[in-house]
């Protein structure tokens, strides 16, 4: 038996963001330099998973609000692009790369996790093809640098689920969250509009299709800073927003829910929202993000 340990080559480095630790560095912190830090420290953030030359400006509102001296451990939900997942996965790797520096996977939460039957493993190319994970390591690994060696990563790839499965996975996350030493980072772009993603949802009240877009998302964003996971369901139905993580979100707001029950209190705010382009005719596509952060009282 071999004892090499398994890594996740950082897949989407040199094409998604820069390959080079130096370049990445930099760019970070710029991006971070322009975020003011309101809300900290976060149990949870909501961040996008993007080119960082379109999301990484955003990203940083949510990444300035992580408090690297009482972070020890984070999660990270992220949305299953390729493959077609009806419950949750975890990673088959105990180290995943970065530009920056590795990040080792929490192998004790991770047989916890197991231990509840409720996941699948999914395989090394499944987890290095897929990008939402992967595209908050950077970001983590700057926040948490001051630090570095004193936390550990849990990815999980959350799949398509059910309303009931969100709540599942929400109690069962919610003992996580609600230890301060806790990090959630939830992956999710918002509406994804144009004739490519087969949404072209217009509101024509709104004046241009990108003030449709953005007044349909912050809709959304609204209704999450309720914290109020069946709102957010019934939204989701309604309007059928192309919101990708809109699973890792239920399974948060669920978690939030559960420990609102003990009377924990929590707040999310969100902080930035942006978008890829503007739509201003049915040929135009666009992809949204926002970011926004959770702190307990």
């Amino acid at each position: 038996m071999s004892n090499r340990v398994v890594c996740r080559e950082a897949s989407h480095a040199g094409s998604w963001y820069s390959a080079s630790g130096s370049q990445l560095n930099a760019q970070l912190e710029g991006w971070l330099s322009k975020a003011e830090s309101t809300i900290r420290p976060a149990r949870a953030i909501i961040a996008p998973h993007a080119g960082y030359t379109y999301c990484g400006a955003c990203a940083a509102h949510a990444y300035k609000q992580v408090d690297p001296s009482v972070t020890r451990r984070v999660f990270i939900l992220g949305p299953s692009h390729h493959v077609p997942l009806s419950r949750c996965a975890l990673s088959p790797a105990e180290i995943y790369r970065t530009p920056l520096y590795d990040l080792r996977i929490d192998q004790k939460v991770y047989a916890d996790l197991w231990k509840t039957g409720l996941f699948e493993r999914m395989s090394l190319q499944t987890d290095e093809d897929e990008h939402s994970i992967e595209m908050h390591l950077p970001y983590t690994a700057k926040a948490m640098e001051s630090h570095k060696d004193e936390f550990s990563i849990v990815p999980v790839l959350v799949g398509a689920l059910s309303e009931s499965k969100e709540q599942e996975y929400g109690k069962l996350l919610s003992k996580y969250l609600a230890d301060p030493s806790n990090l959630f980072i939830i992956s999710s772009d918002f509406c994804h509009w144009g004739q490519r993603f087969r949404y072209t949802y217009y509101d024509e009240s709104q004046g241009e299709i990108y003030r449709s877009i953005e007044h349909l998302d912050k809709m959304g964003m609204g209704i999450i800073e309720t914290l109020d996971p069946m709102s957010f369901t019934n939204y989701l139905k309604k309007y059928r927003n192309t919101i990708c993580g809109r699973h890792p979100i239920g399974v948060l707001l669920n978690a939030v829910a559960e420990l609102r029950k003990s009377g924990l209190e929590m707040n999310f705010s969100f902080l930035n929202y942006a978008q890829s382009s503007e739509c201003r005719n049915w040929q135009d596509s666009s992809v949204s993000y926002a970011a926004g952060a959770l702190i307990a009282h």
